[in-house]
């Protein structure tokens, strides 16, 4: 594997790359090719990844438009710049990065609004198998030339990836690696969800359905904000301890609620009902577990 960034800026890049080839199959280790990066994009050294739910989600998945094989997986990563294109002037090479799937040009109206999240040029084109900018793959395999697909404007199972700039963030401080690896989509999700979506104001009561990471992440994001009432739930108990050191203040087993309903049972905690309610798990019958935990006049505000 070249590691020498000045020996190989401008040119293909040989290295491995777990790759995906048929659904719900292990991923394959093989040599691929990446090549150099075009205009506006940027060629990262993967340092450490790690695996969300939405990877293997479209691991699993062997039908419909979405099933295209072979595909490099992987959207939560942190890297180093080895390499930029043209008019690349936000990193340079040797910046440590996080290489993120929501995209952001930084001047678009949607990208310049506080509230909204959604790059108006890049975030609502159809799930890209290829770069945004062209549609084309940036890797290829080594023995046969096969074009091997993107996934999420990111592929970070492999020891390269070249991603557009508008999914790059620079990272200004240091932070181990096995961590900022996660704010790629686990933490700004949870964090973000309670900052910047909800608004959660201080001294509010708040429950989390699943104590994953973007469960986790979105106790820390209501701690952070002033939460008096962080209200866990999660099947596991052992999650109790670790779920404490990011806020959270109560737990609640859903299977030793008996026959009470898990809402009536967090409304009794929160005398009515939690201002804000997060289903961080993604089951239609926890949302209205989650819904119906929430006081009655934030539903009819439109506080979720």
């Amino acid at each position: 594997m070249e590691t020498n960034a000045s020996g190989t800026a401008g040119k293909p890049i040989k290295c491995r790359a777990a790759v995906c080839r048929k659904a719900g199959e292990p991923l394959v280790m093989e040599e691929i090719q990446v090549d150099p990066p075009k205009a506006w994009e940027v060629r990262i050294k993967i340092v450490c990844t790690s695996i969300c739910h939405t990877d293997v989600t479209f691991w699993k998945m062997d039908s419909g438009p979405l099933a295209v094989f072979p595909r490099i997986l992987g959207h939560e990563a942190v890297g180093v710049v080895e390499s930029v294109g043209e008019k690349v002037e936000e990193v340079k090479a040797g910046d440590m990065v996080l290489p993120v799937f929501r995209s952001n040009c930084e001047k678009c109206r949607d990208c310049e609004s506080p509230k909204r999240n959604t790059c108006s040029i890049f975030g609502n084109r159809p799930l890209s198998f290829g770069m945004p900018r062209d549609e084309t793959t940036r890797f290829s395999g080594v023995k046969d030339g096969e074009a091997i697909h993107h996934f999420l404007g990111v592929s970070s199972f492999t020891e390269y990836t070249v991603v557009d700039v508008a999914h790059v963030v620079r990272i200004s401080s240091p932070i181990p690696v096995d961590r900022a690896c996660l704010l790629s989509c686990g933490v700004s999700t949870g964090v973000g969800g309670a900052w910047k979506v909800a608004d959660i104001e201080q001294g509010s009561s708040v429950v989390i359905f699943g104590l994953g990471v973007v469960g986790l992440a979105v106790a820390e994001g209501a701690r952070l904000r002033g939460a008096s009432k962080i209200i866990g739930v999660d099947l596991n108990p052992d999650k109790f301890e670790i779920a404490k050191k990011f806020g959270v203040t109560d737990f609640v087993n859903h299977e030793a609620c008996g026959e009470k309903p898990i809402s009536e049972v967090i409304k009794e905690i929160t005398d009515g009902g939690a201002d804000y309610s997060f289903e961080c798990i993604g089951l239609a019958s926890v949302m209205t577990d989650a819904f119906n935990s929430s006081r009655e006049v934030n539903r009819a505000e439109g506080r979720r």
